[in-house]
């Protein structure tokens, strides 16, 4: 058994290739061999959000905190709130982030395939994240 105390582990600021705006990373559980999840409690400031990106495995977001927005290419923009669950499939492009006005704060999990749990493309336009444009294929 293995027990990480709250606060034991550092935050981290969400690196600017991957987010726009303001994020903070707080790690919760590592993939450790044989398994291959990992968790994190991703904090977003309003109007932060991912890049468009993909998992090789999926992903779980389980919404902790506050008002948030997720969309699959393709795909219409989606409120999410605290105790909704997005779930991503395999290869599946999308992003996730705050609301325009509200923080929000989701618990990421995410299996890793062959060392690497994601796979990070273009930001996400104010356009796009504002709902008012459509994705260029």
């Amino acid at each position: 058994m293995d027990i990480k105390r709250s606060g034991a582990q550092a935050s981290g600021k969400g690196p600017a290739e991957w987010f726009t705006g303001t994020v903070r990373i707080d790690p919760l559980f590592a993939a450790n061999a044989p398994a291959r999840a990992a968790g994190n409690a991703v904090t977003f400031e309003p109007g932060a959000r991912t890049a468009w990106h993909t998992h090789p495995l999926g992903q779980i977001l389980i919404v902790t905190a506050g008002c948030g927005r997720v969309q699959r290419w393709g795909g219409p923009i989606e409120e999410i709130r605290p105790g909704d669950v997005a779930r991503f499939e395999p290869g599946e492009k999308h992003w996730h982030g705050a609301a325009p006005t509200t923080a929000m704060t989701h618990i990421a999990i995410q299996e890793a395939l062959d060392g690497k749990a994601a796979d990070w493309m273009e930001h996400v336009c104010d356009e796009q994240y504002a709902g008012s444009t459509a994705e260029r294929v």
